[in-house]
């Protein structure tokens, strides 16, 4: 099947606005552009549904001819150093579009409330530049369960409601956000929360609980607060970072029930003896170095009383 002739030429443009970078050099006027190479996929119609494009040596802004793409799903930038600017307003006629991922690049500017035009199931824009918060509006798009907006330069606090359906993720690691996590992303079917090296303030208890559906939890370096000692946590929790924060109490005797792959509560305030049995035989000292006084194994033996 022959591409479809207006996606061609905003194809062409695409690339005539990132320079005519030589990896593109497949893409000629007056070929099927369904078969240029792998970077775009079409439908059986012709339409050009994704356009993923990886490591071009490009230094130009986001091209707004992908707005040109009316059955565009997926686009993709990744590891471009050279892409700059915001994300164009041309993105607005993108009602298809599911999944926006852009990594590594200079992209900046705010996120942009055009976005809730298009039917975003996944947005992952990450070590870029984005300022400014994060839109209360992203809740409005009905299909996003999937947020990826670490290591950009994001601040405010953390809008609730922004996930849906099954299967959700929320990583806002590497950021400059601040105050509560929001109670929400205690409840429905979510797997990953990655809100580390932020500066938020709150008691997180929250989020644990023993039939809660998450495997991995990472709420390292921030400024939390609360007492750990009779916290459960997630049954299927794999990944646990609690370290560089201000956790009181004991270690939760309830983890030794809990197979995690990764653990550390480091650098927090933690005193009293580590619990002992089952699986807490796989984390050794690191994970609890630098707390205000723990003791026992796999830390020196606690002191005797007299």
């Amino acid at each position: 099947m022959d591409c479809n002739s207006s996606d061609r030429a905003a194809l062409l443009k695409i690339k005539e606005q990132l320079g005519n970078p030589p990896e593109l050099s497949s893409w000629l006027p007056a070929t099927n552009c369904c078969a240029w190479d792998n970077s775009i996929i079409c439908s059986e119609t012709g339409r050009v549904y994704l356009v993923a494009l990886f490591r071009l040596n490009v230094t130009a802004p986001i091209p707004s001819a992908y707005g040109d793409l009316p059955m565009l799903q997926t686009i993709q930038l990744d590891t471009m150093p050279g892409l700059y600017g915001p994300i164009p307003s041309s993105f607005a006629k993108l009602s298809h579009l599911e999944l926006l991922d852009i990594t590594g690049t200079q992209v900046s500017g705010p996120i942009p409330d055009f976005l809730v035009k298009t039917n975003l199931s996944a947005l992952t824009i990450t070590n870029s530049k984005l300022t400014g918060p994060i839109p209360q509006y992203l809740s409005r798009l009905s299909n996003l369960r999937y947020i990826d907006l670490s290591s950009n330069m994001l601040s405010g606090t953390i809008p609730p409601g922004l996930l849906h359906g099954s299967y959700r993720f929320l990583i806002l690691s590497n950021n400059m956000l601040t105050g509560q996590i929001p109670e929400d992303y205690a409840y429905g079917d979510i797997d990953t929360i990655d809100l580390s090296h932020n500066q938020l303030t709150c008691d997180p208890s929250f989020l644990f609980g023993i039939a809660k559906p998450m495997t991995k939890i990472d709420l390292s370096w921030n400024e939390l607060a609360f007492d750990m000692t009779k916290v459960r946590f997630p049954y299927h929790l794999t990944y646990l970072d609690l370290s560089h924060n201000h956790i009181k109490g004991g270690v939760s005797k309830f983890l030794k029930d809990i197979k995690l792959g990764h653990f550390n509560v480091s650098y927090n305030d933690l005193c009293g003896e580590i619990p002992t049995g089952r699986f807490m035989v796989y984390h050794g000292a690191d994970s609890y170095v630098h707390n205000k006084c723990l003791c026992g194994t796999p830390l020196p033996p606690c002191k005797k009383r007299e």
